[in-house]
């Protein structure tokens, strides 16, 4: 009885398929790479023999010797709310978007959540070598810390607000616009006691409520109230009726910081028996897929997500090649539905 022969035992190394196979190991190397400067008939006479032997080269070593990982750091500050969480449905609508750019276009991504607590946690990210290039989504309170990573370290961009003379390169709306925006609606349907729902300590939110300021001053009435809310889910609902206690009759116009804010304050006041837009009109942020699936609609101002990661993706290949690349700020659009 003849035994069978034995399975080929798997190379673990380069070194060990240069000496199977007879070649110098860069000979190897570049047959796997399938450079034409090893002829045809080698090329594939390696390629074979590494088949058959079970052998694949490390993609990530490989990667870091041409100083190329083909990873994209997506990363996310929540100095500002360290209960927030990636389930937000605003991050959850542009991680998509961007998920979806960076691997089609062959890149895998390295998503990071991450509550600064040390002053260099921005470099310890762009130091690692891991990443060819960061998307920050969100400035949150770090806008020192963006700038000053964005004096040295080129591949990166950032979601957010746009401050004159700025060096790290967002993309976003006209925040303060788009607060005026809200506001100027809400008065023309006749609200004259506003208030902005949310936390005017991240900047964006805090151009937001700027805005509505804005459209106050413009239209002769009074500032608009401010009640500061986290932008974490955890505890809102609660956080809202809080802040509402005492206000009916005092309030009969809402810009929230946020759609999710805005939704959620629409459902305290509904809990209350207070008829939207009738009695108190809501305008949120963001023109999330949420906004018109809520009972009622809620009228937004549309942030343009979908083609903001488009702008973002396209700026950070353009970085990565080399170029420069100005910041982006598009123009916010009121989009109105059923709540004001």
């Amino acid at each position: 009885m003849t035994e069978s022969n034995p399975s080929p035992g798997r190379i673990r190394n380069i070194a060990e398929l240069a000496r199977i196979a007879g070649v110098s190991t860069g000979t190897v190397s570049r047959a796997l790479a399938n450079k034409p400067l090893v002829n045809k008939e080698t090329r594939e006479r390696i390629q074979a023999i590494a088949r058959e032997h079970g052998f694949r080269p490390n993609q990530m070593a490989r990667r870091l010797r041409v100083q190329e990982t083909k990873v994209i750091g997506v990363v996310v500050p929540l100095g500002h709310d360290r209960r927030q969480h990636l389930s937000d449905p605003f991050f959850m609508t542009i991680l998509a978007g961007l998920a979806d750019l960076l691997t089609e276009s062959g890149y895998d991504i390295m998503l990071s959540r991450v509550i600064p607590e040390q002053t260099d946690w921005l470099e310890q990210i762009v130091d690692s070598g891991m990443l060819d290039g960061v998307l920050l989504i969100g400035q949150s309170d770090q806008f020192d810390a963006i700038e000053r990573v964005a004096e040295r370290y080129r591949p990166m961009i950032v979601w957010g607000h746009h401050e004159t003379g700025q060096k790290h390169c967002s993309v976003g709306v006209d925040n303060r616009l788009g607060g005026r925006m809200a506001g100027e609606h809400l008065i023309a349907r006749g609200c004259r006691r506003l208030a902005f729902m949310g936390d005017v300590g991240p900047i964006e939110f805090r151009q937001r409520h700027l805005g509505l300021a804005d459209a106050c001053i413009a239209a002769g009435i009074e500032p608009p109230l401010v009640l500061p809310t986290h932008v974490s889910a955890d505890g809102m609902i609660e956080e809202i009726a809080t802040k509402l206690d005492g206000l009916e009759g005092q309030i009969d116009g809402i810009a929230a910081a946020s759609d999710l804010i805005a939704m959620q304050t629409v459902r305290v006041l509904a809990d209350r028996g207070l008829a939207v837009p009738d009695q108190i009109a809501v305008v949120g942020f963001d023109n999330l897929p949420l906004a018109e699936q809520t009972i009622p609609r809620l009228t937004t101002i549309s942030q343009h997500v979908p083609e903001g990661a488009r702008a973002m993706v396209k700026a950070l290949f353009a970085r990565i090649a080399g170029e420069d690349t100005p910041s982006v700020i598009m123009q916010p659009e009121l989009v109105v539905r059923d709540t004001a």
